[in-house]
């Protein structure tokens, strides 16, 4: 019986074929690579451009060349044009806000509209009262003697009694009075409880209050009444007001 054979005896063509997979492996390893992007063909392209026909451009710096048109494009819109509207569009936003801010404060005076006239027609009656607490010209003399007759009701002396020059506001008068009178303190404050029960406006001012012979007190004080002014005087008031500024 035969053993078989540990070892096979490599044919020639097996041979040759090792020795040409070697070589090649071998020829593999000697030369590199070549880079997936050739920088210096690219450059070379670019230094062999025609500029007198473009058509013939390689790959590369066609691309390359359209994208920077197309950025310096981009730019040129933005600085020439965009930035201006994107200006004017903040400020028109900044008019909205404040056109809306505005709409709402009108739509809120609309919803309270009827609760403002009843505010408006309350201060109007208000106002009326008090206007009626105002003498007029007529009543300023009657006035006068009711404040003097004031002071003898209390058995006050009136020393000094001397109405000044009226003082023109914007619809009434302001009229001093220097008042001087003499008496006991507590007629001095009946007087001041008198003036204040008076129907018309009168009001103490400047008050000072001093000995006086025999124990008594004297009491220096300008009272003050006020008077509205007519439609007339009003208009006469504002036609001077505007002869002074011109």
């Amino acid at each position: 019986m035969k053993l078989p054979a540990l070892f096979k005896r490599k044919s020639a063509a097996d041979k040759v074929a090792e020795r040409e997979a070697a070589k090649h492996a071998a020829d593999e390893v000697a030369v590199p690579k070549k880079p997936a992007i050739d920088f210096k063909k690219i450059a070379e392209d670019f230094q062999t451009l025609d500029p007198k026909d473009p058509g013939l451009w390689p790959l590369i710096p066609k691309v390359v060349i359209l994208a920077g048109l197309f950025v310096a494009l981009l730019g040129a819109s933005w600085w020439f044009g965009w930035n201006v509207q994107m200006e004017e569009l903040a400020q028109k936003e900044a008019e909205e806000a404040t056109l809306k801010e505005d709409w709402l404060k009108k739509k809120q005076q609309a919803v309270n509209l009827d609760e403002h006239k009843a505010q408006l027609a309350e201060i109007n009656n208000s106002f009326g009262a008090l206007l009626k607490q105002l003498p007029n010209q007529s009543e300023i003399g009657d006035l006068l003697l009711d404040i003097n007759k004031a002071g003898q009701s209390r058995g006050l002396l009136v020393d000094f009694f001397k109405p000044g020059s009226e003082a023109r506001k914007d619809f009434y008068a302001e009229l001093p009075i220097s008042l001087q009178l003499t008496g006991s303190y507590h007629d001095m404050g009946g007087f001041a409880g008198d003036i204040a029960q008076l129907p018309r406006i009168v009001t103490l001012n400047d008050i000072e209050l001093a000995s006086g012979p025999g124990g008594q007190l004297v009491l220096k004080t300008t009272a003050k009444t006020f008077r509205y002014l007519d439609e007339d005087e009003i208009a006469r008031a504002r036609r001077e007001q505007k002869g002074g500024r011109k």
